[in-house]
């Protein structure tokens, strides 16, 4: 099974919306995401930025997604120590956050004063596990401690080896995406919301590992991938970088 997580495009965050930059990127985007076969369904967050960058891929493909409220931006906000930044609970200065031994700890991170600040931050990041978690079971993935059990499927969804095939597409956003990838990949969101960048409608591909009959761990195929914005010439937008993005 593959998961494609696609981050919105360049956003007008005041009007939940996308900026010229942001629509000229998702039409790029979705010149890209027509060429995908075989997709078995596509998910979106409620929020306006994310559903209008599906819009596109949408229209060109004929389909429609189906919307979750738990895809929204992780948006459960925390009053930054260094800065005073009442705002997402990352984009933490290093000299802060990278002191604190729990932050890079698969469950410490849940200890750390910072996020225990705003108590409706862990039961939302519970709700996402729970939510991604029972999306994985509708297609034979059953969550078992750190990793999954898989259920047989015999339908045209499946190669050779019973394998499941389906590859899902969800449109979201930069911090409930690495939300995400924490649980799936057994790592502190911390680590991945400040060590890597997912720019606007970057591409992210996780597939299952499935070696042994039953078992499946996910593991990142790509990470941020904006080949369709380098080959449509379009400059890679920094929208939640703090250095100048790479344009190659």
């Amino acid at each position: 099974m593959r998961i494609i997580f696609i981050r919105h495009g360049d956003p007008d965050y005041q009007n939940d919306t996308l900026t010229e930059k942001g629509s000229r990127e998702a039409k790029l985007l979705s010149e890209r995401v027509a060429k995908w076969n075989n997709i078995t369904q596509f998910y979106c967050s409620p929020l306006g930025r994310a559903q209008k960058t599906a819009s596109y891929s949408l229209e060109k493909t004929g389909r429609e997604a189906i919307t979750y409220e738990w895809l929204k931006e992780f948006s459960y906000f925390i009053d930054d120590p260094v800065t005073g930044r009442h705002g997402v609970p990352w984009d933490f200065m290093p000299e802060y956050w990278t002191q604190i031994p729990q932050m890079y700890e698969k469950e410490g991170w849940k200890k750390a004063d910072i996020y225990r600040s705003n108590p409706e931050l862990l039961p939302a990041y519970e709700e996402v596990c729970e939510g991604l978690d029972n999306l994985l079971a509708s297609y034979g993935y059953k969550r078992h401690h750190n990793y999954y059990l898989t259920v047989p499927k015999e339908t045209e969804a499946c190669d050779i080896t019973g394998n499941n095939q389906d590859t899902i597409v969800i449109f979201c956003h930069l911090g409930i995406t690495c939300m995400m990838m924490s649980h799936l990949l057994g790592i502190s969101p911390t680590l991945l919301l400040h060590g890597f960048y997912l720019a606007p409608t970057s591409v992210t591909i996780l597939a299952s590992e499935e070696r042994m009959n039953g078992s499946a761990y996910f593991r990142a195929q790509v990470m941020g991938d904006v080949t369709h914005l380098i080959q449509g010439g379009e400059p890679i937008s920094a929208a939640g970088y703090f250095t100048d993005v790479f344009q190659g």
